[in-house]
C-alpha cells in the first residue's frame, strides 16, 4: 500500500543505472536505495516504489511483468496495440522518445533505469495508443465491468484503489486527484474544472490519463515534451498544455450534453 500511494519513504529518484550493465546489477542498486523519510509520513513520488512494486508482483506470481501486464490488463480489455519493449516490427509505427548520434530512435523508453531493466519496468517502458488507453479507462468507469458487460476487476477492488488519506493528501493507489483545496490556484493537469471524484496520473515524457465518474468522462494525452522540447521549462509549458486541454474537453461536453439535453451530464 505504502509503494502505491507514495508513502514508503523511498527517495524520488535513484541512478539504478550506473555502473549497471545488467538488469541483476540495477536491481543490486535499488536494493541499496537508504530511505529518504520513515514510512508513512508523507507522500513523495517516486519512481523506485512502481519499480519495487513490479519485482514484487514477479516473484509473487513467477510470471514476467511484461507478460503478466498481456495476461491480466491487456488482453481481457482487448488492449492489442499496447506492450513492453516494442520489436523491430512495430517500431517504425512508435514516435520517437529520445535520440542519440545516429537519429531519433523509437521503442525504446526514455527513462534510463527502464533501460537499464531490459526495458520493463514498473515505472516505465510501456508503449501503447490512444485507442488502447481509451479501453483502460471505459473498464475503470465501468467499475471493472468490459464492454460486454462481463467482469474485468471486481469493482469493490477498484473502489478501494481510489481512496486517499490525511497521510497520502492527493494521492490514491496508484492515481493522483485534484487538490482539496480548491482556493488554490496553480495550473493541474486535471483542469480547472476538475469534480471531486476526478482521478488520473501523468508521464515524465509528457502523457496523461484522467477519469472523471460524474461526468463519465475521461482525458489521453499522448505527446512527448522530453524529445527536442520547444519552449523553456518543457515539465511546467506541458503541465499548462494538460490544464488547457483537460478544460477543452470539459467545455465541449458540457456543450454537447447542452445540446442533447442529457440528464447525466
Amino acid at each position: 500500500r505504502m509503494l502505491l500511494d507514495h508513502t514508503s519513504g523511498l527517495p524520488a529518484f535513484a541512478p539504478l543505472y550506473k555502473d549497471a550493465d545488467t538488469r541483476e546489477q540495477a536491481i543490486e542498486h535499488l536494493w541499496a536505495v537508504p530511505l529518504r523519510q520513515p514510512p508513512g509520513r508523507s507522500p513523495d513520488y517516486s519512481d523506485l516504489n512502481a519499480i519495487l512494486l513490479g519485482l514484487i508482483v514477479e516473484r509473487v506470481t513467477g510470471v514476467p511483468l511484461d507478460q503478466l501486464a498481456r495476461q491480466e490488463v491487456f488482453d481481457p480489455l482487448g488492449m492489442e496495440q499496447t506492450l513492453f519493449a516494442p520489436g523491430a516490427v512495430l517500431r517504425p509505427r512508435i514516435v520517437p522518445s529520445m535520440s542519440d548520434d545516429q537519429g531519433p530512435i523509437a521503442g525504446r523508453p526514455s527513462d534510463p533505469n527502464a533501460f537499464a531493466l531490459g526495458g520493463v519496468a514498473g515505472h516505465a517502458g510501456v508503449f501503447g495508443t490512444g485507442s488502447d488507453l481509451a479501453r483502460f479507462a471505459q473498464a475503470w468507469l465501468r467499475e471493472g465491468r468490459l464492454a460486454d458487460g462481463q467482469r474485468w476487476v471486481s469493482a469493490l477492488t477498484l473502489r478501494q484503489f481510489l481512496q486517499r488519506s490525511s497521510a497520502t493528501s492527493t494521492r490514491t493507489l496508484g492515481w493522483d486527484t485534484p487538490a482539496r483545496n480548491p482556493f488554490l490556484k496553480t495550473t493541474t493537469s486535471f483542469g480547472s474544472m476538475s469534480s471531486p471524484v476526478t482521478y488520473g496520473h501523468t508521464g515524465w515524457s509528457g502523457t496523461s490519463l484522467w477519469l472523471d465518474p460524474a461526468g463519465d468522462l475521461f482525458v489521453v494525452i499522448l505527446t512527448n515534451r522530453s524529445f527536442d522540447p520547444q519552449a523553456r521549462q518543457s515539465l511546467i509549458a506541458i503541465r499548462d498544455v494538460r490544464h488547457r486541454v483537460s478544460d477543452a474537453a470539459r467545455t465541449s461536453v458540457l456543450a454537447l450534453c447542452a445540446m442533447a439535453n442529457t440528464v447525466r451530464c
